[in-house]
């Protein structure tokens, strides 16, 4: 083993082990031909990509170097029933090739009509590890059969365990590719599919809202022509002026909805296209779009207008800035995912706002928005600009702070409310890949949860650029 003293304390850990594995070796004390074996294994393993090439050289290396036979028998789908897929008399089995009664899986090696049985296990796991078997549950990926095992030394039976694992990591490691293979494509044709049934079918509701709007405009027409028809006839009474009135009435109610429509749709449009973006599954993470774009006009308004009926229906005040919309500052971002992080922050708002009670026992339940400019947050020179949404209530844990931003957690105040512990881990995805950060902080009345993202543009183009913060 290297000198103690020259390792550096990141190689430790891998250092034991190497001087472990050195140690197992000198044990194990292989003849040159076994050792020969186990290079010419891993040397084909590498160079043939198929499991069925794998299965052929799992069976071919041990009968050219011992003669000796050998059958590997995988597990089912399930975990539970063995298959034979390959021998050393014939090669590849076809489906449905008889396994032997005296073949079982078995987490133990064992010998039975004078052939040596040993257990292929998943990667990482051992014999000794093993719980009791259970269907799809267990860590035995079937059985190598050797055989005639009345040739088999104490020896010979050690090195084919150390074999058969090698025949067990390998495989495990082929079997995980061959899936993330088959995942990906999966993924690759659903994008597809989603593009071809949801998002341009989703584009033909523009066309009915526009008939819709007609239909709007026809119900406003005719609220005109009674006018006029009664002014021209005469007619007048409580029936005429009834009938005028419920056109109306209809036609707002129904202008008040498709307003709503159009607002939800347009929020649903931008969200299924953000996320559903090819680019996002072509490359394997979030593909930004970014622009030039107005934060409060181009995403907080359309967000708040989408929660606005949900913040009134649980009483709770929505406190605007005075300063957002007049001294609006471009910055490019991706509009559709930067909508979703301001979604999900004003999601968790409407579900976790609480009434305080202030000094001289006034009360408040609220919302707020803002924005904070933040000089060389990002280093000299390089400004930023916080955003943040507020809400009364208790503030979260001091543990609860340190993890709410990591996915799948729930803080200790979310217990009965529903929620998966995501939104806020993809708050700090979107910001971070937008060169930003996320932070919380406890304030006076309640919690602050604030995103900074870099400001992008000369600070000299800007004039009064302090007064924002």
């Amino acid at each position: 083993m290297a000198n103690s003293n020259n390792i550096p304390p990141d190689l430790e850990i891998i250092f034991c082990r190497v001087h472990q594995k050195r140690d197992d070796y000198k044990k194990y004390a292989f003849s040159p031909i076994k050792n020969d074996i186990l290079k010419t294994f891993f040397d084909l393993a590498q160079e043939f990509d198929s499991l069925k090439d794998f299965y052929r050289i799992c069976v071919a290396v041990p009968k050219d170097f011992l003669q000796v036979d050998s059958r590997l028998y995988l597990t089912d789908e399930a975990g539970v029933t063995l298959k034979l897929v390959c021998d050393s008399i014939e090669g590849l089995s076809p489906a449905g090739s008889k396994v032997p009664d005296y073949i079982r899986l078995a987490s133990s090696s064992y010998q039975d009509s004078d052939s040596y049985i040993v257990p292929v296990f998943r990667k990482s796991a051992h014999a000794e590890d093993i719980t009791p078997l259970l269907p799809g549950k267990n860590h035995v990926l079937g059985m190598f059969e050797i055989f005639p095992q009345s040739r088999l030394t104490e020896a010979d039976r050690l090195f084919f365990e150390k074999y058969t694992g090698r025949i067990g990591y390998n495989l495990h490691n082929r079997i995980v590719g061959h899936q993330n293979i088959r995942h990906l494509k999966f993924i690759n044709n659903l994008v597809r599919d989603i593009d071809h049934n949801v998002i341009v079918p989703n584009m033909y509701f523009r066309h009915i809202f526009n008939q819709l709007k007609k239909r709007i405009l026809d119900l406003e027409n005719l609220g005109i022509l009674i006018h006029a028809f009664k002014e021209d006839q005469g007619v007048s009474g409580p029936l005429c002026d009834k009938v005028a009135a419920e056109v109306e009435f209809l036609r707002r109610n129904l202008a008040e909805n498709y307003n709503e429509l159009m607002g939800h749709h347009a929020t649903i449009s931008l969200f299924l296209e953000s996320l559903f973006r090819r680019e996002h599954f072509e490359e394997g993470h979030l593909v930004l779009r970014s622009k030039k774009c107005l934060i409060e006009k181009e995403i907080i308004a359309p967000q708040l207008e989408y929660y606005c009926k949900r913040f009134h229906s649980r009483g709770i005040e929505v406190e605007k800035p005075k300063d957002m919309i007049g001294e609006e500052i471009p910055l490019n971002a991706d509009v559709g995912l930067l909508a979703q992080v301001y979604s999900n922050l004003f999601s968790n708002a409407v579900k976790y706002t609480e009434e305080i009670i202030r000094e001289h026992g006034l009360s408040r339940k609220s919302v707020a928005y803002g924005r904070e400019f933040m000089a060389d947050y990002f280093g000299p020179g390089k400004n930023g600009i916080k955003f943040n949404v507020f809400s009364t209530g208790p503030h979260l844990r001091e543990s609860d702070a340190k993890m709410i931003y990591s996915e799948g957690f729930r803080g200790m105040g979310s217990h009965g409310t529903p929620g998966s512990g995501h939104g806020l881990s993809f708050v700090k995805h979107v910001i971070e890949i937008h060169g930003g950060v996320v932070g919380y902080e406890p304030t006076e009345e309640g919690n602050n949860f604030f995103f900074i993202l870099p400001l992008g543009i000369d600070r000299q183009s800007i004039p009064d650029l302090e007064q924002l913060g």
